[in-house]
C-alpha cells in the first residue's frame, strides 16, 4: 500500500453527487453537513468552475466525478490542480477515470493509458494522496490503492462496496456513488422510482464495464440489458422515504466505504430541498 493510501481525504461520510451545482446550491449544500460536492460527467481539463464553489464555501470539499483521461490532456489537468490546490489547499480531490470504449474512437488498453496517465500526474505533481480513480474490476480496484488515494465505484452496491474494501484493504479511501429518489413508502411509489430509476440508468446499459461488473454482482444476462431488472435497479436506486434511503446508504458505510456520494435524481431546482430531506435520517450535523 503506498503514502497516498495511507492518507486518504477526509470528505466527512456523505456528499452530494451531480452534474454540477452552483456556488449557492454548493453553500446550502455545506450547511446541511455534507462533506463534499461530486460533478459528474467528463469536465474539461482547465477545472475553473471549482474555485467560486469553494470560495462560496469554507469547509466543503470539491471532487470530480470524474476527469475523462482521453479528453483532458494530464498537463492541462495538473496546472488547473496546483492552481486550486494553492489557493484553497486540501479541499479539491481529483477523480479520474478511463470513460467508456464505446464512446471513444481512438480507445487503446483502458488499463495501460490509465497507467501511463497517472504517471504523468506524477510527473506534474499531482500528488497521490489528493486523486482517486473510478474503478470497478479487481485489476483497477487494485491500482486506485496502489497509485491514488483510493477509489470511486459508480452505480454499484454495498456487497460490491464490501468486496472493493476487502480488496485494497483498510487505509485506502472508497467513495462509492449510490443514486436515490425521495417517494412513497408504497407500489406507487415504488413504481415511480423504478421508472426515474431506469431513465437513469438507460445510457448505461450500452457500456460493457458496467454490464460486466453488474454480472460480476450476481445478476443475469438478462437482467442487465435495457430496461434492466427491477431487481437491478432496487440494487442501485435507493428509494422510498429519507429514512429507507438513509438505511439504504448507510449499508455502504457498513461494508466499508469511507465516505458515500448521494445522487439525488430529481431537478435541479429540487436538489438542495432534497438533500435537506436526507440531511436528518443521515445524521450529518447542520450548520
Amino acid at each position: 500500500m503506498t503514502d497516498a493510501a495511507a492518507s486518504k481525504p477526509d470528505l466527512g461520510r456523505f456528499g452530494s453527487f451531480g452534474r454540477g451545482v452552483t456556488p449557492q446550491q454548493a453553500k446550502e449544500i455545506e450547511a446541511l453537513g455534507y462533506g463534499a460536492v461530486w460533478v459528474g460527467g467528463s469536465p474539461p481539463a482547465e477545472l475553473a468552475w471549482v474555485e467560486p464553489i469553494l470560495a462560496a464555501t469554507s469547509t466543503l470539499q470539491v471532487a470530480t466525478g470524474i476527469v475523462n483521461i482521453w479528453t483532458a490532456p494530464a498537463n492541462e489537468v495538473a496546472e488547473s490542480f496546483h492552481r486550486i490546490d494553492q489557493a484553497y489547499p486540501n479541499r479539491f480531490v481529483l477523480g479520474i477515470g478511463v470513460g467508456h470504449r464505446e464512446v471513444i474512437s481512438e480507445y487503446r488498453k483502458p488499463y495501460d493509458a490509465l497507467v501511463d496517465y497517472l504517471d504523468a500526474l506524477d510527473e506534474y505533481g499531482v500528488p497521490a494522496h489528493r486523486r482517486v480513480v473510478a474503478a470497478l474490476g479487481p485489476r483497477v480496484l487494485g491500482l486506485s490503492a496502489q497509485r491514488s488515494a483510493g477509489a470511486h465505484p459508480y452505480l454499484t452496491t454495498p456487497e460490491h462496496t464490501a468486496q472493493a474494501r476487502e480488496l485494497i484493504g483498510p487505509s485506502a479511501f472508497l467513495a462509492p456513488e449510490h443514486k436515490v429518489v425521495l417517494t412513497t413508502p408504497d407500489k406507487a411509489g415504488a413504481d415511480e422510482a423504478r421508472a426515474v430509476g431506469r431513465k437513469a440508468l438507460d445510457i448505461y446499459f450500452n457500456l460493457a464495464n458496467y454490464r460486466n461488473n453488474w454480472k460480476r454482482s450476481g445478476f443475469g444476462d438478462d437482467e442487465v440489458v435495457r430496461p434492466g431488472s427491477d431487481r437491478l435497479v432496487d440494487a442501485v436506486v435507493a428509494y422510498g422515504t429519507p429514512e429507507a434511503i438513509a438505511a439504504r446508504l448507510n449499508e455502504h458505510l457498513e461494508a466499508g466505504a469511507d465516505h458515500v456520494p448521494v445522487q439525488v435524481l430529481t431537478k435541479d431546482e429540487n436538489l438542495v430541498s432534497a438533500l435537506a430531506e436526507l440531511a436528518g435520517p443521515l445524521g450529518l450535523n447542520r450548520s
